[in-house]
């Protein structure tokens, strides 16, 4: 019998206000940038990759589910950053059945960051978050793939890209590859785990997803107005970092740093998250690091 044809949609939980102190340089709101969630579905069956960061993001995206009329098998978070798993074991609760998966370089860093929540997470974002236990079994256990009804959903580590033990899931039958915050589609980087090569390494991860030669991409943070043709991406996301390079060498505060960026980058989404990066990569001048994102 014939593997039915798989679909995709991404749904996009657009930036939300953050409970911290101060504004931009440039005078804006401190945000969270928008994040995707992306569903992969057959005939009757179907895929859940990075749930959002709160509560009502998960309700949209559960509504979204419900809507499409299939039965969610699996939900699969690319890394350990809060805002792309948070809300995986509540999902799981909404869709009995649906298996939590990530890998096993990635459920460590999960643990790490369900213990920094009450430092951080729910001072910036107080009683929007539900329970976050780690519930999430090893990729490696499923053989480092996920079956979807016929179709082999490819988990592929990649190391280091905006943080530590990440990952990407590749689709090969619908030329995809869902990068999480490897690959990011019009929106600022995440910068703040950048230092000491993490750079580098970064690019590393990005010349892993270009060599499985997906035509499109889904980027763990983007615009919803731009499409997902893997070469731009892939592009943009690093000029991003050559510019980072560039301007750490002629930019002597966070502030110019900032708004160098800005004009390189007029364009792209959530300047909060540049703000918090530009911080970062000056220590000098930065009490603590912000908020992955």
């Amino acid at each position: 019998m014939s593997a039915t044809r798989l679909g995709y949609e991404v749904i996009v939980s657009e930036a939300i206000p953050l409970a911290l102190p101060g504004r931009t340089p440039d005078g804006g709101a401190r945000t969270w940038a928008p994040v995707s969630t992306t569903l992969v579905f057959g005939r009757e069956e179907a895929v859940l990759v990075d749930p959002p960061l709160t509560s009502a993001q998960a309700e949209a995206v559960a509504d979204r589910v419900r809507a499409i009329g299939r039965r969610l098998t699996h939900i699969f978070a690319t890394h350990a950053h809060g805002d792309h798993w948070f809300t995986a074991p509540s999902l799981a609760d909404r869709f009995p059945g649906a298996q939590v998966v990530a890998t096993g370089g990635t459920i460590p860093q999960m643990h790490r960051a369900a213990e920094a929540r009450a430092g951080f997470w729910d001072k910036i974002l107080p009683g929007q978050i539900p329970a976050s236990p780690v519930t999430a079994v090893a990729a490696e256990d499923l053989g480092n793939r996920l079956v979807l009804e016929g179709h082999a959903l490819s988990v592929l580590g990649v190391g280091h890209s905006d943080t530590d033990d990440t990952s990407v899931l590749h689709i090969p039958d619908l030329d995809l590859v869902v990068s999480g915050d490897v690959v990011y589609n019009g929106v600022h980087q995440y910068l703040v785990e950048s230092r000491d090569g993490g750079r580098d390494a970064w690019r590393r991860a990005i010349a892993a997803v270009e060599a499985l030669g997906a035509r499109r991409i889904v980027a763990g943070h983007k615009n919803h107005r731009y499409d997902d043709d893997a070469d731009r991406q892939i592009r943009e996301t690093r000029r991003y970092l050559a510019d980072t390079d560039q301007l750490l060498e002629t930019e002597p505060t966070p502030e110019r740093f900032y708004s160098a960026m800005i004009r390189r980058h007029p364009d792209h989404l959530n300047r909060s998250s540049l703000w918090g990066s530009s911080q970062a990569l000056y220590p000098d001048r930065t009490q603590g690091a912000p908020p992955p994102t």
